[in-house]
This record gives structure tokens, C-alpha cells and sequence, in this order.
């Protein structure tokens, strides 16, 4: 089985899971641009934070074999806050980088009208840098919420199928599978989908569009989710070519609408104890001064 789980916040777990995720298949990773938990003192703090999915992050995925990719936005909470908003001004300078493979995550939290106006500003921003978008639905008023993230992409005139909407359940599937756009569902204990409902979704809807993730954060989550939901649907009577259709040809597929996916094998699938990282480059070979 190989996967690549598309919407997981590696900043927050540990090399553990980099271990635990690349034996049971995971081979590539993107990493959406979230909330940290807490409010930010500046909006300077989204620089480093921007510059460390762009660079260490990506540096210590590869330690463990998975090739490691992100998207960058201003997040939908954080578009509440008023010191985070500049953010929206500098968010060219990131997008142009490799790496980034979409604008995301982009949508409504809370349904504010500062929210929607961010949400507007970058799918903009993905027109003009020929970039997909990753499109967060609320935890409440999800049915409200997705289909006003429908409105807002129609009206935007990006072609759907360069738009993922996630974070959907059995009562949103229905709008996005009508949209044309992708439809994204987070595997994720006790507050969004389990791996059998989802089989349940696949069973009803086919795998056309369809992706799956394990959205693994700083909250009580599982990073091999993913892996899970293959075992689920062999159990359930789908082929193994369906499970790789599901966990590695569709996100590949939305992603690679980029030109940015590094897919190849690393060759150093167990951590090299003999690289050092440096700002965005790796020295191998060499021991830190």
C-alpha cells in the first residue's frame, strides 16, 4: 500500500510518526498552513512559521523517506484577528516558492464576514499563481458553510476541479459531488469521519474526486488513518487498485495541478544521523561545527 496523505500538520507530531506513517506506506505528505492553537502575538510570526514548512519541515520529512509538500494561506480563524491580516499582503512572496503545491487552508471558520473577505482575496491569489485551492468547511454550520464556499468558488471562476473542499461528511457530500470540485473527508477521531463511515461514502459514491486524510494536528488525532481506511476498504470488498486510486493516484492527481510534486524515492528511508540542515539547504555528510 502506498499513500499520500494529503492534509497533515507534521509540525505538530514527531518523529515517531514519521517512522510509524513511512512503515505503513506513506511515502508523501502535504501540510496545510493551520491554526497553532492560540492566538498570535503579530503577524510576523506566520514568516517563520511559513519558512519552516518550507524548509525544515520538509528536510525532516526526508529523513524518514516521505516526500514532504505544503500549502500556505491565512487560515480562516485567523482571519478574524486584525493583526494577522497583513499576512494576506505578503502571501505572493510564499506562493511562488517550490514546495508550495497549493493556496490553502482558505474558507469559513466562524462564517464572519472577515473571514469571507480572506476567502475571496486567495482564490484570487490561486488564479493568479496558477495554484489549486484547499478550502476548510466549518465544524458548525457545516451545511451553511460549504455551500457558501460553493458560491464564492463559482463566483471566482476557478475551474472546480482545481478546488478541494474538505473536511465533508455525510451531509455535505451531496453539494461538493453536484460542484464539480473535489471532495475531501478528514479521518479523524471523534469530531469529523471514522474509516468505516467513510468506506460507507465510497460504497454510495464511488472514488471518482474522492480524497481521504488524517488531518493529524496538536489534537488527539492519528496520523495512520489513512492507512486505515486502506485496510477498511479491502475488508469491505474494494480491489487493491481501488485502495491506491483512493490513497496515492487522487491526491497525486489534484496536487500535481501545481507542477510541484517531488514524488521520487529518497533513498535515505531510515533517519541519516550524518545530515545536518542549515536554513533551506542540507549539508550531507558533514557534522555541525
Amino acid at each position: 500500500m502506498r499513500i499520500f496523505d494529503p492534509h497533515i500538520h507534521m509540525t505538530s507530531r514527531t518523529t515517531d510518526d514519521y517512522e510509524a506513517m513511512y512503515a505503513a506506506g506513506v511515502r508523501a505528505v502535504t501540510e496545510p498552513a493551520f491554526w497553532l492553537g492560540q492566538p498570535r502575538g503579530s503577524a510576523a510570526s506566520f514568516y517563520d512559521y511559513f519558512d519552516g514548512l518550507l524548509g525544515w519541515e520538509r528536510f525532516r520529512a526526508s529523513q524518514f523517506g516521505i516526500r514532504h509538500h505544503c500549502t500556505i494561506a491565512l487560515n480562516p480563524k485567523e482571519a478574524n484577528d486584525p493583526r494577522c491580516v497583513e499576512v494576506l499582503d505578503v502571501l505572493p512572496r510564499y506562493l511562488a516558492k517550490d514546495g508550495v503545491v497549493a493556496v490553502g487552508e482558505v474558507g469559513f471558520d466562524s462564517m464572519t464576514d472577515d473571514e469571507e473577505k480572506a476567502f475571496v482575496r486567495q482564490l484570487e491569489l490561486a488564479g493568479e499563481h496558477d495554484l489549486p485551492v484547499l478550502v476548510h468547511t466549518p465544524h458548525r454550520d457545516k451545511v451553511e458553510g460549504t455551500r457558501r464556499s460553493l458560491e464564492l468558488v463559482a463566483a471566482s471562476g476557478l475551474p472546480p476541479e482545481r478546488v478541494l473542499i474538505d473536511h465533508l461528511n455525510e451531509v455535505t457530500v451531496d453539494l461538493v459531488a453536484e460542484s464539480g470540485c473535489w471532495l475531501g473527508f478528514s479521518i479523524y477521531p471523534d469530531t469529523k469521519m471514522d474509516e468505516h463511515r467513510m468506506v460507507r461514502v465510497l460504497s454510495d459514491y464511488g472514488l471518482e474526486r474522492m480524497i481521504v486524510n488524517s488531518a493529524a494536528d496538536w489534537g488527539r488525532s492519528d496520523p495512520l488513518k489513512t492507512a486505515k481506511t486502506g485496510q477498511a476498504m479491502r475488508e469491505a470488498g474494494f480491489s487493491s487498485d481501488d485502495v491506491d486510486r483512493l490513497l496515492w493516484r487522487n491526491p497525486v492527481a489534484f496536487y500535481g495541478q501545481s507542477g510541484r510534486l517531488l514524488l521520487d524515492p529518497i533513498d535515505n528511508a531510515a533517519v541519516d544521523q550524518t545530515a545536518t540542515f542549515e536554513g533551506n539547504s542540507v549539508l550531507r555528510g558533514q557534522r555541525p561545527a
